[in-house]
């Protein structure tokens, strides 16, 4: 672990603990994929829901909106270029910024969400340039190149994280031999602290804090393993190994995907991995130093998809068997299948939202683990693969294929 600057623990510790931060990322309130939304619809007419604005400039990618109180922010390629763009909730452009090259070989396009907090923005192209934007006027304040600078590894289908935020500090993993996993100063650029993780390449995962009493946790997967560590120091405080492809067997596209953020509840962590242990609880010790294994669920194998936890069911899509899938949280037993093909999960007002990679958007019912699609509708605009995950704000669901971003109002 390499430590460039001077961190005086006790005062970051404070700064942590003092500061109340503004932030708004992927998958909504702490990346849940649980919306907060009241009275919403629950049934969609045959159509769908009705469409109140939608725009087609925002270019190649399957990266999600991020919306703060009055403005929508979006990335996207056009023409190998990548582009921030900001617009009002009316759909009206305010600006938009260039960040530089983006990922043009397997699935073209912009791919990750911007990340937003107190008026600073910021956006990883698929080749790993991490930039920072003011949000008021689009002006870039700082950028580095994961790969120069910190000799990183490309991964095979592009980076796809946005990153995470803690204090003063923003994190990535570039995914080198040393610098593995670091924390950059967010307000310039410059390295706080480098953690060497297990050397290996990333696992297109956005880092996410777990906050406890005397410590905060950053956890993010690299190619085989889940990291825990201190977000203050950079110091590994353990890992979780995917068993399922065998050391030998390793190699780019080898059981090295792992897109679906972490998520954290209670004492307990979830994940959901389809290129690796599958679904997977894990208890954390109070001071976040020790993990347990408490059940591993190998039918829930989703790669990008997300899942959420309403009560104590977990519910997602699957890839193998591509299936929409409800699991017990507390036995890790699987409770309900429906043939739904692979797709992306949130939630919000006690309903789940279901676009498929067929293109399908499902309103669902979870009924206590034995979910009922209600409504669904098609979307029929936008090109390429139906893989960007979608948003729900203020009564509006937000659905993004390729170049066409479209909002419907859901509330009543």
């Amino acid at each position: 672990m390499k430590k460039p600057l001077l961190i005086l623990l006790s005062t970051t510790l404070l700064i942590h603990s003092a500061v109340a931060q503004t932030a708004t990322s992927w998958r909504g309130p702490n990346h849940s994929g649980v919306f907060e939304g009241k009275n919403l619809l629950k049934a969609w007419p045959e159509a769908g829901p009705d469409l109140v604005w939608e725009t087609d400039i925002i270019g190649d990618g399957f990266g999600s909106p991020a919306i703060t109180k009055d403005r929508l922010y979006i990335m996207g390629a056009i023409e190998g270029t990548g582009f921030l763009f900001a617009f009002d909730l009316k759909g009206t452009v305010i600006w938009k910024a260039e960040y530089g090259p983006e990922w043009t070989t397997s699935y073209p396009g912009a791919r990750a969400c911007p990340t937003v907090v107190d008026g600073l923005i910021y956006v990883v192209s698929g080749f790993g340039n991490l930039s920072c934007f003011e949000a008021a006027s689009g002006k870039k304040q700082w950028s580095k190149d994961l790969k120069l600078d910190f000799n990183g590894e490309y991964t095979m289908h592009g980076h796809s994280e946005a990153p995470a935020i803690d204090g003063d500090m923003v994190f990535l993993v570039p995914g080198g031999k040393e610098h593995n996993v670091v924390a950059m100063n967010r307000f310039t650029g410059d390295l706080v602290w480098s953690c060497s993780g297990v050397g290996e390449r990333p696992g297109y995962n956005a880092p996410n804090l777990i906050t406890l009493k005397d410590r905060h946790v950053l956890v993010t997967f690299s190619a085989y393993h889940l990291m825990g560590i201190d977000a203050t120091t950079g110091e590994l405080l353990w890992t979780h190994e995917q068993i399922n492809t065998p050391p030998d067997k390793r190699a780019m596209g080898m059981g090295d995907t792992h897109s679906n953020i972490v998520y954290y509840e209670d004492g307990h962590i979830y994940y959901v991995a389809g290129d690796g242990n599958g679904a997977v609880k894990l208890n954390l010790s109070p001071d976040g130093t020790a993990i347990t294994q408490v059940w591993r669920n190998t039918d829930f194998d989703d790669f990008m998809g997300g899942f959420v936890k309403l009560g104590d069911i977990l519910y997602g899509g699957t890839t193998a068997k591509r299936q929409f899938i409800a699991v017990d949280a507390t036995s890790g037993e699987t409770l309900t299948t429906l043939r739904l093909g692979s797709g992306n999960t949130i939630a919000a007002d006690g309903m789940i939202y279901y676009y498929g990679q067929n293109g399908t958007v499902n309103l669902i019912d979870p009924n206590k683990g034995a979910p009922e699609v209600v409504s669904s509708f098609r979307i029929t605009k936008g090109g390429k693969e139906h893989f960007a995950q979608t948003v729900i704000d203020r009564g509006k669901l937000y659905v993004r294929h390729g170049n066409v971003l479209m909002v419907y109002d859901i509330q009543k």
